[in-house]
């Protein structure tokens, strides 16, 4: 399984929980640099930032990926569609949420969540 981390760096405990959770190995961790100019239009900005990955279509569309979402909604949002549109299907992604009662503020991983499951889920519902 590939990660792509779009948001701060995974710590090793973060890697053993989502290897545990997903019952896959973990690859490959690739973290992406999300910096957007606020006064410029984000969707070419998110489309030359994967772009610069150099990731293939044929790699997007046979390999395993597991997305750790930018934490700026918009972005979250427009890398969405975009990554939709290169997988053929919506992503999983890691939701990390903050340590309860840590000392020090820190973040775990609160689950997995497969995209794609959950718009079938609700097309079933209509």
């Amino acid at each position: 399984m590939h990660i792509l981390n779009f948001s701060h760096p995974l710590t090793p405990d973060h890697i053993e929980s989502i290897t545990n959770q997903t019952q896959h190995p973990v690859e490959h961790i690739r973290d992406v640099r999300v910096h957007f100019d606020a006064s410029q239009p984000f969707v070419p900005q998110l489309i030359d930032m994967l772009d610069g990955l150099a990731i293939s279509s044929d790699q997007w569309q046979t390999q395993t990926w597991l997305i750790v979402l930018p934490s700026l909604n918009y972005i979250a949002a427009i890398l969405l569609a975009e990554l939709h549109g290169r997988l053929g299907h919506f992503p999983t992604i890691v939701r990390l949420r903050p340590v309860t009662d840590a000392l020090v503020s820190s973040f775990e991983v609160g689950e997995i969540i497969n995209l794609d499951s959950v718009r079938n889920t609700a097309r079933m519902q209509r």
